[in-house]
This record gives structure tokens, sequence and C-alpha cells, in this order.
């Protein structure tokens, strides 16, 4: 990239910094920070929901799949068109009527303290290996362009840079810098792919595209475990806990879904007309940065930018998540606590980056692989949140033992199968019917003494 690249490269990611870090209230206090005082606008939580799950680490993964394997690779947008819907239609008001300012802390009010701290440590673990695999995304993307920067020096600045951006007002910063991408994004994605079409063609040569490698039963599997995780994703579910009301939390699920599938599809067709036109990779990750540089000077740059902020806003959501968990299921607090100084959480949140960091330069090597296996812990609790909701027979042993299932046919399903064997197919299939079947059981074998109902659920 030339100077001018640059320019509008540093130019964005400064924009969001700033925007990051401008202070609009004089007092900041930890609801504000940790569910921006719940008066989130629909546009404004269509665009935080959407830029929280589009992130550059399945972008790359997606846009990978399009130079591979060509038409069929479009398909895989489908898994979150399918798998948000389902929680705008299962989950979206329910989150909203608990209202909560973590998702665990559902499971404290239904199953008691144990089991919500249980819950709540096994969200967090999972947060921990997402935002790990991001770190690691975004820095493999960026070493593209600075090759000479040591690896370890050039996470750290991107760490760094993410944490400005959230560490002034929360949820408040992270909303307002979210709002700034989703309507760049919208722009710029439709001229990626634009210019992509317009490229010349540099051979006239068959492609064989490797279909083969599509697999079926790897795409419903996603589509399953998507469905049964995202339910419980406390990125998601806390900025739920932010919307003015129930039917702006559903509705902006429901358009986020759709704008996500968009962008995705968008990113996937147009890998598959960069390896039409007879462009080719040894290594098919590269194929969306090779789209970004055939476009202009400027807007290659602010395009690259983009992708530091599809993975920057994914990543301040996460943490500010995690540290809601962390505020609010672990540390003692009075009914008025979230009136208090927002400093100990200031603190949570660089924590939880410094650890991102360190884990992305040490653990860290599949990226796409390793983000699909932290999801384990998540859909171990599926039945509890699901059945929670909606049977009121649901009882806490049945609840724990379909915990305790979900963590070991997921982690078995992996030690016996690896990627290479699938272990996906087996356990979103056998594995989920698994952690309800024994949550079913459990709670009819074991009931409740007195049935502990929530209320409004």
């Amino acid at each position: 990239m030339g100077f001018i690249d640059f320019t509008f490269l540093f130019g964005f990611i400064f924009c969001l910094i700033f925007i990051g870090l401008y202070k609009s209230k004089k007092k900041v206090l930890e609801s504000t920070y940790l569910v921006a005082d719940r008066k989130t606008s629909l546009f404004s939580l269509v665009a935080t929901l959407v830029m929280t799950e589009f992130n550059s680490a399945t972008l790359i993964a997606f846009s990978s799949l399009g130079f591979l394997m060509g038409k069929k690779a479009l398909f895989f947008p489908f898994i979150f068109l399918i798998g948000l819907l389902f929680y705008a239609l299962t989950v979206a008001k329910k989150w909203k009527q608990f209202d909560g300012y973590s998702v665990a802390g559902f499971f404290t009010l239904k199953y008691g303290k144990s089991l919500g701290k249980i819950a709540s440590f096994l969200l967090i673990l999972s947060m921990i290996g997402f935002t790990s695999s991001y770190v690691k995304s975004l820095s493999l993307l960026f070493s593209e362009i600075f090759p000479n920067i040591n690896f370890w020096l050039l996470s750290f600045i991107i760490v760094f840079l993410i944490l400005l951006m959230c560490v002034k007002e929360g949820l408040v910063s992270i909303i307002r810098t979210d709002i700034f991408s989703f309507l760049l994004i919208l722009i710029i994605f439709p001229m990626i792919f634009f210019f992509t079409m317009k490229a010349d063609v540099v051979s006239t040569a068959n492609i064989d595209f490797s279909e083969s490698l599509f697999s079926y039963k790897f795409l419903i599997s996603l589509i399953i475990l998507t469905m049964f995780t995202y339910i419980l994703a406390p990125w998601y579910g806390q900025k739920i806990f932010s919307a003015k009301d129930e039917k702006t939390a559903t509705l902006a699920v429901i358009f986020s879904a759709f704008f996500v599938f968009i962008l995705y599809f968008l990113a996937v067709f147009t890998t598959y007309i960069l390896r039409q036109k007879g462009y080719d990779l040894t290594n098919p990750e590269r194929a969306y940065p090779l789209a970004i540089s055939l476009m202009p000077k400027a807007l290659k740059g602010l395009s690259f930018s983009l992708l530091f902020a599809t993975s920057a806003t994914t990543l301040t959501g996460v943490y500010s998540a995690m540290n809601a968990m962390v505020v609010s299921d672990f540390l003692k607090h009075s009914k008025s606590a979230y009136s208090q100084s927002v400093f100990r959480s200031k603190i949570i949140t660089a924590s939880f980056a410094l650890t991102s960091y360190i884990l992305a330069n040490v653990l860290i090597d599949k990226i796409f692989d390793k983000i699909i296996l932290a999801n384990i812990p998540v859909a171990a609790l599926s039945f509890a949140l699901l059945f929670g909701f909606y049977w009121k027979r649901t009882s806490k042993i049945g609840a724990y033992i379909s915990v305790i299932v979900g963590v070991l046919v997921g982690t078995f399903s992996y030690i016996i199968y690896k990627e290479e064997g699938m272990y996906t197919w087996y356990w979103a299939t056998y594995g989920i019917v698994f952690i309800f079947v024994s949550g079913i059981m459990g709670s009819i074998l074991f009931p409740d003494k007195k049935i502990k109902l929530v209320e409004n659920f």
C-alpha cells in the first residue's frame, strides 16, 4: 500500500479511537458502562449487533471457501441467518424480560448461585477462546501490511488500540463506534464486490473449484451448533439488555440476521468471482485481502481499516460482556452497586484484553477451528436455558446433569473424531440430543422439592 492508503487506514482507526474516547456524560455510572442505561434504540441496536457478529476471523474463513469451493460455499452464510433468526424467535424477548446485567444471572435466579457461577465460568472460558482467536486473526491480517514488525509487538499495539475504543464509557462507547463502522461497511463492501467484478481476467483456463471439499454434514452441524450456542452468547445478551423495550430487542435481532447474512454472502461471492477471473493463490485465506488490493487508492486503505473495525468491534463487545459477567456474577455488590464508579470495570476489561493478547500468541493456531471448539461450554448450557424459559418442570438437578453431559459429549467428540473426522457432526447431531434428553430425564427423575419459577418467563 502507498502513502495515501496508509493515511486512510490510520485516519479511520484514529476516528474509531476518538469516537470511543469521547465522553458524552459528566459522570459515567457502572449501569451506563455495562448496559448503556437500557435506552438503546432500534437502529443503534441493529448496528451494534451486526458489528458484534461480523468479524475478520469468520470473514476470512468464509471468503476463503468461496475461492476454494465455488458456488457451494454460498450456503455457509445461511449459518448465521438461521442461527440468529432462531435467537429472535426463541430468546430475544425472554432476555429483555429478564433484563439483567449478565446472561449467567438467569441461571442464578432459576437454579441457584452455584449453577449461576458455573454457567458464568463456562461462558467466560469460551469467550477467552473467542477473543484470543480474534486477536490472532487480526494480527495475521495486519502482519501482511506490516511484515517487519514483531508479531508480539504488532498484536500488543492492536489490543491496546482496541482497548482505547471501549475503556471510556463501556457499552456506550462500543455502540457509538459500531454505528460508525456499520454505516461505512454498508458502503465499502458492495464497492469491493464492484471493483472485483471490474477487475481484468488474468486467465481464461477452466477453473476447477474443489467442490468435493464441501460437506453438507459440516454445514448442517454448524447451523445446529450456531442455533444452540448463540442463544447463550453473553455479548448478544448484554446488548439485548441495553434495548429500550422488548419489541426493539426482537426486531433488532431479526434485522441484524439479514444484514449479517448479506455481508457474508457478498464476501463469499466476491472471492468466487475473483477465482473465476483466473486469480490464483496458494493460501485461499488471502483471497479477500487480494480483492481489497484491487480497489483504487484511498479506498484500499479504507477497506483494510474496515477489516480492523470488524474484529475490533467484536472484541470490544465480548470484552464488555466478560466484564459484566465478572461484576454481576462474582463480585459482591449492594443494590446500588451499579451506580458506583466504573474504575473496577476498566481494570477487569484491561485484564481480559491482556489475557487474550498472551493466549493469541502462545496457543492459537487454526483460528476457525478454535472458534468452533470454544463453543463446547456454551452448548452445554443450552437445555438449562431454553427449558428454563419454557418448561416449568425443569429442575436444578436436571440442569446440572445436562451441563455435565454437554461438556462431556463436546469434549469426547473432539478427542475421538477431531477436525479430520468432522467431530462437529457427532457433537451437533448426537451431542445436542443427549444434552436435552439428559436434562429432561434428570428433571423428571429428580424434580425440585418446590418448583421454582422465574416470573414472566
